[in-house]
């Protein structure tokens, strides 16, 4: 049977006092007036393995705190009327907020932290009571580093409040690589290995979702290599049509991402990206050229901050029988004893130069004519001259292993050739062939950013460009 001890009063005696020890249960203060008085001896509460908790409505005096707070773990979004012995989590993302400290007692305490770690952008104002001080001046003062936490402690009305600490606490938790959506991701004979592609033939959204953060090499791993080819230039109509330029061709150096191969055109930085969408615009290829007119140019392809130039139209026998200005140039035309020059390449100008120049059509000089077009430029050659005996081949094209496999693109397209005469070929990397009178060019190669071959009636398109991105993922 339990033993129950009922105390009336419990007098000071020198010695130890052992109130409430393992096996007895003791009430203490249940009654009104009841007093503990003990003097230099020691006094220990609770049974072995229980707990010391207040009644409901009790309080306490003499304890003092140990420094530390208790969290509110509702982060605070608004102005903050601080409470001794509570932190706050403060969100500061919309703008400014205020803590009010409480009246300042000896022994107060009262911390606050960055929720968001937006302290930077929008600051956080602690603010004392009335003309209280904080660390002896009688004025708010501001949170302003992001991740930025402080404890203060209410001392004396000399000092008033002190920051006993403060620290950054803007760790987050560690990812590894970082993650994206778009496009048409590696597949078949592309092996990811540790490295993946995402390769864009039209618009899109290369949507990163999460960054690499906490590692060392965050911004490596962070780092996107990538190929943007624009549309190659329409093929020129009509009699000793030159051929289309190459789309622009713009690649990163490849070295982040794994040191695979890259193209004589390479050296563009590549880009960190971060936790947010890109817009992807892939250029088409330029229009046909109609008889007597130059082909059109080719439309601009996108990535970030990098834009690659569609590719000139090659000329026709009217007109002022030139290629036309673009990524890479479109080359020029041949109309009997009148030859045009070839467009100029890298327009507008970029580093590394994007694009080749077109070559001229074949100056005749005597009957009869010969009406041979010139090839149209390349991504990294120009396009060769129309001479007596043909017309002109388009440039060669880069080749890069960006997506695993060795591939040429932006080739130029061939110039037209007169009667009897040879037509041009297309560059290596989609440039379309040049035709042979009367008959029309080949039509660039799609996603290639190949001109279109010249003609000797209506002109053909040039192909459509693509953009390709590439990041590690993985180990």
């Amino acid at each position: 049977m339990a033993s129950t001890i009922k105390v009336d009063n419990v007098q000071n005696q020198p010695g130890t006092n052992i109130i409430n020890k393992c096996s007895v249960t003791t009430t203490i203060g249940a009654g009104a007036g009841e007093t503990i008085n003990v003097c230099g001896a020691t006094v220990n509460i609770g049974r072995c393995g229980g707990t010391v908790a207040l009644a409901a409505g009790a309080t306490q005096t003499g304890f003092g705190r140990t420094g530390t707070v208790d969290w509110v773990t509702t982060p605070q979004t608004g102005t903050v009327t601080a409470a001794t012995g509570k932190g706050y989590f403060v969100n500061t993302t919309s703008g400014t907020i205020t803590v009010n400290l409480p009246a300042g007692v000896a022994g107060s305490i009262v911390a606050v932290s960055d929720y968001t770690r937006t302290f930077a952008t929008y600051n956080c104002t602690v603010s004392p009571n009335g003309a209280e001080k904080i660390g002896g001046v009688a004025a708010s003062t501001a949170l302003d580093v992001n991740g930025q936490s402080a404890t203060f402690v209410y001392v004396d009305g000399t000092e008033g409040w002190i920051n006993i600490q403060e620290t950054e606490t803007s760790l987050t938790g560690n990812v590894a690589y970082m993650s994206a959506t778009g496009g048409t991701p590696c597949s078949g004979a592309i092996v990811c290995t540790d490295y993946k592609q995402h390769t864009f033939t039209g618009p899109g959204t290369f949507c990163v979702s999460a960054v690499s953060v906490g590692f060392p090499q965050s911004v490596a791993r962070n780092t996107v290599d990538f190929l943007i080819v624009a549309g190659g230039g329409g093929g020129g109509g009509s009699d000793g049509g030159g051929g289309g330029g190459a789309g622009g061709y713009r690649e990163s150096p490849g070295t982040a991402t794994g040191s695979y191969a890259v193209s004589p055109v390479a050296g563009t930085a590549a880009v960190t990206a971060t936790a947010s969408p890109y817009a992807i615009a892939v250029g088409g290829g330029g229009a046909a050229g109609p008889t007597n007119t130059p082909g059109g140019n080719g439309s601009t392809s996108t990535f970030s901050i990098y834009d690659s130039a569609g590719g000139g139209g090659g000329a026709s026998e009217c007109g002022t029988r030139s290629g036309v200005n673009g990524g890479s140039g479109g080359g020029g035309g041949n109309s009997g004893l009148v030859a045009g020059c070839g467009g100029a390449g890298n327009t507008p100008l970029t580093s590394p130069p994007q694009g080749k120049c077109g070559g001229n059509g074949n100056p005749t000089t005597a009957p009869p004519a010969e009406r041979n077009g010139a090839g149209g430029g390349g991504a990294t050659i120009g396009g060769t001259n129309g001479t007596s005996p043909s017309g002109g081949p388009g440039g060669t094209g880069a080749t890069s292993s960006i997506n695993a496999t060795p591939t040429v693109r932006a080739g130029g397209g061939g110039g037209a050739a007169g009667p009897g005469k040879t037509a041009g070929a297309g560059g290596p990397g989609g440039g379309g062939a040049g035709a042979t009178f009367p008959g029309s060019g080949t039509v660039g190669t799609v996603n290639t950013g190949g001109g279109g071959g010249g003609s000797n009636s209506c002109g053909v398109a040039g192909g459509s460009g693509i953009v390709i991105l590439r990041y590690k993922f993985q180990n």
